[in-house]
């Protein structure tokens, strides 16, 4: 049987070691020496260590003569016999592999993704793991994600004691991807494996790489990855190693794989970028001009790092000059990087993958990413994206999802994504190069059809019945949704009102400007307008809508826009400029023979002359109102009429025959089943009531309208009601009741992103609390109020300013009414 087998070197150190009660770590401290040479030395893989080395585990060790002197001969490899073969990656010609780039000495913020990787990495590496630790990070094209990944990999060296393996698999070039085979041959040779015993054939190479990963602990960096096909013959089956991989292309279905997923760095972390390229003295310098170009720059680190390494061969160039560089949108991209090392070079590869792929669908994400840069706006909906590429909403979903897969669209919510600012700019770039003036209109102008046709829908919902419905000339598209009801066209609006407003704009300043469409659009959008009370928007749409209307032809369409550029006026206050517009309105209703036209001006003139006390004219034109109505049986118009003259019956001081007339067209409004007619007209009696001192009677009449919208669920509605109660009991003076209608109203406001109304509120609280004497809160409230109506209409804003004045002044000792409209 022979003699027993001399201890091997890795034997002798973990017995000795185990002996002296030490952990891998507190020996290495104790020795002066890395716990990855212990581990290496333990596990075998280095069986002749330095001389030096052995020496100062021996001291450390505190061996005896007889225990050190056998110890150095072991180590000098002069006796010992192995237990096992040594694998072959590790014999002493091939080095353990540390292949990981130099981690960026200026890395910055990404904390959360750091900890998250570091703790689903750190966990595999042990004794015991239960599984391989798969860390996938994926983003655009220069958002980080090497950077990132090699910054932690740096961090896992003592985890990973058997090596780290680097490869960059080009996915997304330059050049072409690398085939699985080749990357299996690369990491092969790393582990030691002689170039001619690796298998040609994936499925063999794959089963040999696994074997020479078992039992150690590597950590593999895989780069650049394209698609899970070409990842997964390269990762290690069993617990010990593990991989963190990095692509623009979504991995998701890489099985077991912790997603981390990476944004555009924060205001503050691209500011610290910034300063760990040029130095914090000139970031200090120009700390607005530092904030602006990170802006500029997409907060993109690769972007970051371009502007940084141009300003640090220029070191007396001030910061400023390059936010003036980038400012011009079409010389952005020219300015962060021309060769392939840029920014347009990065997004360029992502879109080029797509471009040249086998399949259908990704060309078609190719081509369309220009095409849906096109329109302004901050977000981008599949329905906007099916009306810019003239798709099927199925089609478009495909389409805009796959750029979501790559990166090059960010998802923001279920069928609405985001362009980064950098990534525009390069579809515009390649929109302008390929795609003529026109073409571009077009594609603009189909969506503005989009949300003209919404509108329509939603108007068909707020204003049933409305005269303006059949002047509608924008087809069905199918691609919007069917709405369930009032409320939800008015939601879906509400989406999207910012992104339609600066499409418009965009619009007006492009050759659609002459287009009849944007005379239609405003018109379609009354319903809207006038139930979210968006009388800024609704001014905006209907500057130059009545001319543009008339040169088209389109007189009845040209009537009723100056009838409605009137509401923003009436509604804030500006009663003299609304009778002008509505009179204007009157004789072109009368020039077309439109008597429902003519009536409507009619009624609306009786409001508007009795709010500015002329009431014989208003009542003349109340009384012409009503006869026409009942001329034409038109019910709903009947009753508009009828609570205007009961408007100005109470101003005269006719209260009897001004609850008579409210009484009728309430009715009329109940028997047509009109929910919102039925709110608006308890209302408008209850804010008469108010303005004439019924007090009593106004909080009775507007309970009834806050009852009707309850149940109907409209926060709009509810916010008015709650308004006009407020000022009816403030009138009282029950202050509580007032107050607790305040705060009813505030949360309706919120809930309806109804901004001016919340302002006009807190101005109204302030009112109360000044007359109760707590200046203190009232002035804190009136600086709220003022923030909210800067942007708003002018006399909520004056009325605010004024009455924080007075209050400076001491002027306030008891509450008044101030109403101009609710």
């Amino acid at each position: 049987m022979g003699e027993p087998a001399t201890p091997t070197l890795s034997e002798l150190l973990r017995t000795f070691r185990t002996r002296a009660g030490l952990t891998q770590a507190a020996l290495a401290a104790r020795a002066g020496l890395s716990e990855q040479a212990i581990s290496v030395l333990e596990r075998g893989t280095r069986s002749r260590p330095r001389a030096d080395t052995v020496r100062s585990l021996v001291e450390a060790l505190s061996l005896s003569t007889a225990e050190a002197t056998q110890f150095h001969t072991v180590a000098r490899g002069k006796i010992g016999t192995p237990r096992r073969p040594a694998p072959a990656a590790a014999t002493d010609d091939v080095p353990t592999p540390w292949q990981l780039p130099p981690a960026a000495p200026d890395f910055t913020g990404r904390a959360a993704q750091v900890d998250a990787i570091l703790s689903v990495l750190r966990d595999s590496s042990g004794a015991g793991a239960p599984a391989v630790g798969l860390v996938t990070i994926t983003g655009m094209g220069g958002i980080g994600k090497t950077t990132l990944a090699v910054h932690v990999a740096h961090k896992l060296v003592d985890s990973f004691p058997d090596g780290h393996l680097y490869l960059n698999l080009r996915g997304y070039g330059p050049g072409e991807p690398v085939p699985p085979i080749d990357a299996q041959r690369h990491l092969l040779r790393s582990l030691g494996s002689d170039v001619g015993s690796i298998p040609d054939e994936v499925d063999a190479a794959t089963a040999l790489l696994r074997s020479q990963l078992a039992g150690r602990r590597v950590l593999l960096l895989l780069d650049n990855v394209a698609e899970v096909a070409q990842v997964l013959p390269l990762l290690p089956s069993h617990p010990g190693s593990a991989a963190i991989i990095t692509s623009r292309g979504s991995l998701a279905n890489l099985s077991g794989s912790r997603q981390i997923m990476l944004d555009a760095l924060s205001e503050s972390e691209s500011v610290d970028l910034l300063a760990g390229v040029i130095g914090p003295t000139r970031v200090a310098a120009e700390p607005d001009a530092t904030r602006i170009l990170a802006s500029y720059s997409g907060r993109l680190p690769l972007a970051i790092r371009l502007v940084g390494g141009r300003l640090a061969t220029r070191p007396t160039w001030p910061i400023q000059h390059f936010v003036d560089v980038l400012q011009d949108e079409e010389r952005r991209l020219d300015s962060l990087g021309a060769d392939e090392t840029g920014v347009r070079a990065s997004i360029a590869s992502s879109v080029q993958f797509l471009a040249t792929s086998d399949r259908d669908l990704d060309r078609q994400a190719a081509a369309a990413l220009p095409w849906l840069a096109v329109p302004d706006g901050s977000d981008l909906t599949t329905g906007v994206a099916a009306a810019v590429l003239e798709l099927p909403l199925r089609r478009a979903d495909a389409i805009v999802e796959r750029l979501v897969d790559l990166n090059l669209l960010e998802s923001v919510a279920p069928a609405r994504f985001r362009f980064h600012d950098l990534i525009r700019a390069y579809g515009r770039e390649v929109a302008d190069q390929t795609f003529s003036p026109t073409e571009r209109d077009e594609a603009l102008s189909r969506v503005l059809r989009y949300y003209t046709e919404a509108a329509w829908a939603c108007q068909a919902l707020t204003h049933a019945g409305n005269p303006r419905l059949p002047l509608a000339t924008v087809g069905t598209s199918g691609l919007l949704p069917v709405f369930s009801g009032r409320e939800a066209a008015l939601r879906w609006l509400d989406l999207e009102q910012r992104n339609l407003m600066d499409r418009y704009r965009q619009a007006r300043q492009s050759s659609l400007a002459d287009s009849a469409l944007l005379a239609e659009m405003p018109l379609a959008l009354f319903g809207y307008h006038e139930s979210r009370r968006r009388w800024q928007e609704m001014r905006e749409l209907g500057a130059g809508s009545v001319e543009l209307a008339l040169r088209h032809g389109r007189r009845a369409v040209a009537a009723w826009l100056q009838h409605d550029n009137a509401i923003p006026d009436a509604e804030t206050g500006r009663a003299g400029a609304a009778v002008t517009r509505i009179q204007r309105a009157l004789q072109m209703f009368t020039d077309i023979d439109d008597r429902f036209g003519q009536a409507r001006c009619c009624s609306s003139l009786a409001y508007l002359l009795g709010l500015e006390g002329k009431i014989d004219d208003a009542l003349a034109y109340g009384r012409i109102a009503l006869s026409l109505s009942r001329t034409i049986k038109d019910t709903t118009l009947e009753g508009v009429s009828l609570t205007a003259v009961g408007g100005l019956y109470d101003r005269t001081g006719d209260f009897a025959r001004a609850d008579e007339a409210f009484a009728q067209a309430i009715d009329l409004a109940e028997q047509a089943n009109d929910t919102r007619a039925i709110f608006k007209r308890y209302l408008n009696a209850s804010f008469v009531h108010v303005q004439v001192g019924r007090y009593q009677d106004a909080v009775r009449m507007a309970e009834y309208a806050l009852h009707v919208v309850e149940y109907a669920g409209d926060a709009t509605f509810q916010g008015e009601s709650h308004h006009l109660l407020a000022i009816a009991h403030a009138a009282q003076g029950d202050f509580t009741a007032a107050a607790g209608h305040i705060e009813s109203g505030l949360q309706m406001a919120r809930t309806a992103h109804d901004t001016e109304r919340e302002g006009r509120l807190y101005v109204e609280l302030a009112r109360i609390n000044a007359a109760r004497g707590d200046r203190a809160s009232a002035a804190d409230q009136l600086h709220t109020a003022m923030t909210m109506l800067r942007n708003g209409a002018d006399v909520y804003y004056a009325d605010a300013r004024e009455l924080l004045a007075k209050l400076h002044r001491g002027e306030i000792d008891h509450y008044q009414v101030v109403v101009y409209s609710i």
